[in-house]
């Protein structure tokens, strides 16, 4: 969401200088669209931050990514895998700005992670 100058007309925030789209936020704001990642599964997926409200009054909050696991043709998500919290803070802004700033790289290493884990679930 934007501010809105003065005159009324929407600006666009300015984007952190660390926030590139080799990054998870980056990327979202440069493309306006989850990157999409293929699984050591081989499906497709694509990815989205999770903030939720905890428990504890001195970190209230935690995020973790959603990886939708789409079907062959595209045409829908078939299922999902999620990652653990990766992030806790006072706000919402504060796990937010941690999620944001991960690589694409490291969002690729927690698919596999996620991926695994999942796999490791099955087989028990």
């Amino acid at each position: 969401m934007y501010p809105m100058s003065n005159d009324g007309a929407d600006s666009p925030e300015p984007t952190p200088e660390y926030l590139d789209d080799s990054t998870l936020g980056g990327y979202f704001e440069t493309h306006d669209r989850p990157p999409a990642f293929e699984g050591s599964d081989g499906l497709p997926y694509t990815v989205s931050i999770e903030i939720e409200r905890t428990g504890d009054l001195r970190l209230p909050y935690c995020g973790y990514l959603v990886f939708p696991r789409w079907a062959e043709t595209g045409v829908g998500i078939i299922g999902h895998v999620e990652t653990e919290t990766l992030s806790e803070g006072r706000s919402e802004g504060d796990v937010r700005t941690t999620l944001d700033a991960l690589t694409l790289y490291d969002v690729q290493d927690l698919l596999e992670r996620a991926i695994a884990a999942r796999e490791s679930d099955v087989d028990d």
